[in-house]
């Protein structure tokens, strides 16, 4: 390098001189703090992102960003099955209504993430693309029901439940949430249930009242590190109120699984992510999933970098380290993508038998166990990174 250079010829004219900028503060450098920006005059070839990405390897996106295309619609599959089966009983999911690139994969496996409580945020952070109104239409108080049959249906061991923000309501919508738990675990009394939801407006009685409803893991996503949380989520939402949420849940009922996720490419540097990962373990997280940050629109953030699958192995072995139970890390991975698969590996782990472990893995249904298989180590290949397919 140039700076290398410098030094070197520095070193050979004048001994013990040195050059103005030194090598190690350049390299610690090269890793700068940024503001994400809306950026919809900018098509995503155009994307900060997309200029380094194309430096690196000469394309505007990485290979690594390969998901399987829903299937046609008369096809009868699985995916056609499970959306018109959600139209009829009137329910939404998060799939959808986020966009989210998994959503061929996960719906052909017949599972699905539901959206409680409408599909209408009263908050319009900068990276969401589900829709806003200050008055959202009031919830379906028959939505609890339905949503408890519909899983039902589905035959799973392990389900995500979601929201939209309902700051419209007095509790946040937690008691809506609460008695769609309460209903599943009368349907299925084993199933386990994980519920992804919102801050509740900081409120500690909604938050009691969700933890202690009979769910199995509290979700809550502090989304990003704590210097963007302004850029990048609603007014409404910051970093300590999420960290008392989440700390809350713990102290209402201590054996749940507290649960968040961190985006990355947003501008975030590695420092901030580790000190966020700190942060969380301080308020007795237990679970962290990080994965790429995507935009939706033109209309929201643009995306300043593609994150390396060898950062996000960084970033999990980091988080491992930490004492987090089980750590999600990777380009596609998602709060509630795969969110059963992981929670099986990590049940899979603590069996002793090895005859259990094999007999838990061939019969826990979470719509992706057609595509398991346990390997020797305990690990599932339904979560294991596909190599990218050749051009």
């Amino acid at each position: 390098s140039f700076l290398e250079k410098q030094q070197s010829m520095l070193d050979q004219a004048v001994p013990g001189a040195s050059p103005r900028t030194k090598w190690e503060d350049a390299v610690g450098a090269t890793e700068q703090a940024v503001i994400p920006r809306v950026m919809n005059k900018v098509k995503g070839d155009q994307m900060p992102a997309a200029e380094k990405e194309r430096l690196r390897s000469g394309r505007a996106r990485p290979d690594w960003f390969r998901v399987p295309a829903p299937p046609p619609k008369e096809s009868g599959s699985k995916y056609t099955k499970l959306k018109e089966g959600l139209r009829d009983l009137n329910l939404h999911t998060v799939c959808e209504e986020a966009q989210c690139p998994n959503i061929g994969e996960c719906w052909s496996g017949g599972t699905g993430t539901i959206m409680l409580l409408g599909d209408t945020c009263t908050r319009a952070c900068k990276f969401c693309a589900v829709k806003t109104s200050n008055t959202p239409p009031p919830p379906d108080p028959e939505e609890p029901f339905n949503t408890a049959k519909a899983i039902a249906e589905w035959g799973l061991d392990y389900v995500v439940l979601t929201s939209v923000d309902r700051d419209d309501m007095p509790d946040g919508g937690a008691d809506h949430f609460a008695k769609t738990v309460q209903y599943l675990k009368v349907w299925n009394p084993k199933i386990l249930v994980e519920c992804l939801v919102s801050d509740f407006a900081g409120s500690e009685e909604s938050v009691e009242s969700l933890a202690t409803s009979g769910l199995d893991v509290y979700a809550h996503n502090i989304e990003t590190v704590e210097r963007l949380q302004p850029f990048v989520r609603d007014k409404r939402a910051n970093y300590k109120q999420s960290l008392q949420v989440l700390q809350h849940a713990k102290v209402a009922k201590p054996s749940l699984l507290t649960k968040t996720s961190i985006m990355l490419g947003l501008g975030e540097t590695e420092a901030e992510v580790v000190q966020t990962m700190r942060d969380l373990r301080g308020a007795d997280v237990d679970v962290l999933t990080l994965g790429q940050y995507l935009r939706p629109t033109a209309q929201h953030l643009a995306v300043e970098e593609f994150v390396t699958p060898e950062a996000f192995a960084h970033y999990q072995k980091i988080g491992e380290q930490l004492g987090f139970v089980y750590v999600a890390s990777g380009p596609m991975v998602r709060s509630s993508y795969k969110a059963g698969e992981y929670f099986l590996e990590n049940m899979l782990k603590t069996r002793a038998a090895e005859e259990e472990a094999r007999q838990l893995a061939a019969s826990f249904k979470t719509g992706h166990e057609h595509d398991r298989t346990l390997n020797d180590d305990r690990t599932l290949s339904t979560i294991a990174p596909k190599a990218p397919k050749k051009a």
